[in-house]
């Protein structure tokens, strides 16, 4: 009897050290569960990795293009070509703050032209000029261009902001828009 006991707990012992499956799994990190939100009519939904431009992390998440004219609170206000609005989402991956600047990002058509943001655009439909991005924070908004209306946007290049490594954050990151 002792000589079987043994026999069965050897080789209990030696099948659960030789399970052969797979090693355990580290869990993965907890994430925030956010809502899905629609689509607005006249955008199309973005699906692009995130980009990283010093300590800011850009998610492209809407584009709307061969928008006619704008409506604000107050004032319609026509594109001299076509507007373009780009949706998307900053966050402060840095150790400090990062003043953010609107104004700075830039969208290339397929022509190669390189379109600064229309400040009365964004004016017009209250979107941020500066900000002071923290760590951690993440904001939302639109960035409107006139392009040429036959011109297509291609690349947003995205500047972060100044930060310890670069005081004047001389180079963007260029994100392709599909």
């Amino acid at each position: 009897m002792r000589k079987c006991l043994a026999l069965a707990a050897s080789a209990l012992f030696l099948l659960a050290g030789c399970s052969g499956g797979e090693p355990p799994r580290t869990p993965a990190k907890p994430v925030y569960d956010l809502p899905a939100r629609e689509v607005r009519p006249d955008e199309t939904a973005l699906h692009l990795p995130p980009a990283l431009n010093g300590e800011t992390e850009f998610s492209l998440i809407g584009l709307a293009a061969g928008l006619p004219s704008l409506t604000g609170s107050h004032a319609e206000f026509e594109a001299k070509g076509q507007f373009v609005r780009l949706r998307l989402v900053v966050t402060g991956k840095g150790l400090s703050g990062i003043l953010f600047d609107t104004r700075r990002q830039q969208l290339i058509t397929d022509s190669g032209s390189v379109i600064a943001v229309d400040n009365q655009a964004m004016t017009i439909k209250r979107q941020p000029d500066k900000f002071e991005l923290g760590r951690g924070v993440r904001v939302e908004f639109d960035l409107y261009f006139d392009l040429p209306k036959e011109a297509k946007p291609v690349v947003l290049r995205a500047f972060g902001g100044p930060t310890l490594t670069d005081m004047k954050n001389l180079t963007g990151t260029d994100i392709r828009l599909g």
